[in-house]
């Protein structure tokens, strides 16, 4: 099962920051600055959370993630935009 999460963080050395969101990058859609979208399993999480571990500045930095719950049945309706549209990314499988 993977719940979906939203990951923040707040990251003062620039060198880290872009380390962090190019890790992040690889498990979920970038929403805004610092924000991300992930649907995890719980091994995937467990995998990130060690990764930003290793990462991260801990008397520095910080990386927040919050469960929203089972990633199955959650769709765009349930997202409330103020101003532009959300548009969720389509992550499709290309062979070549």
């Amino acid at each position: 099962m993977r719940t979906l999460y939203i990951v923040t963080y707040d990251v003062c050395d620039a060198k880290r920051l872009r380390r962090v969101f190019r890790l992040l990058r690889g498990y979920g859609d970038h929403l805004q600055l610092s924000v991300f979208r992930c649907e995890l399993s719980d091994r995937e999480r467990a995998e990130l959370v060690q990764k930003l571990h290793d990462l991260i500045k801990h008397d520095e930095d910080q990386v927040l993630l919050f469960p929203l719950g089972p990633a199955e049945g959650f769709n765009v309706i349930h997202v409330v935009s103020i101003g532009l549209v959300y548009k969720p990314s389509i992550h499709e499988a290309y062979i070549f």
